[in-house]
């Protein structure tokens, strides 16, 4: 087998991230920024969970005084109303996204390293 023949058969990471969000009943669209682009602080009314397919992207959360760095493969799960910025990395980045009703995830931050490959 040719190594493009293989390449063809060898699920992205995007793909693999987007499986397994289907498998959890959400419908994921997707965005991306450029390096160094800024989110200021705000809030939504929506619970948010998000995987980082390319890149990296670094939120920050004042009123909990963490930090959540976002590598490819890592998900972070955003409850509605939690106030958030975001600063994009040095390579860009590219997400995977999915909203819900408020209230559907629990009510704390979740980030889960590796977690479209299975590091959950």
């Amino acid at each position: 087998m040719t190594d493009r023949e293989l390449a063809g058969r060898i699920p992205t990471l995007e793909a693999l991230a987007e499986a397994r969000l289907r498998a959890d009943a959400l419908e994921p669209s997707e965005w991306g920024n450029g390096p160094g682009e800024r989110y200021l602080s705000h809030r939504h009314d929506y619970d948010k969970v998000l995987v980082c397919v390319e890149g990296g992207i670094e939120f920050r959360l004042r009123e909990l005084s963490r930090v959540a760095r976002l590598e490819p493969g890592d998900r972070l799960e955003l409850p509605s109303n939690t106030l958030h910025e975001a600063v994009v990395g040095d390579r860009g980045v590219r997400c995977l996204e999915a909203h819900l009703p408020p209230g559907t995830l629990p009510h704390r931050v979740l980030h889960r390293p590796g977690w479209a490959l299975g590091a959950d």
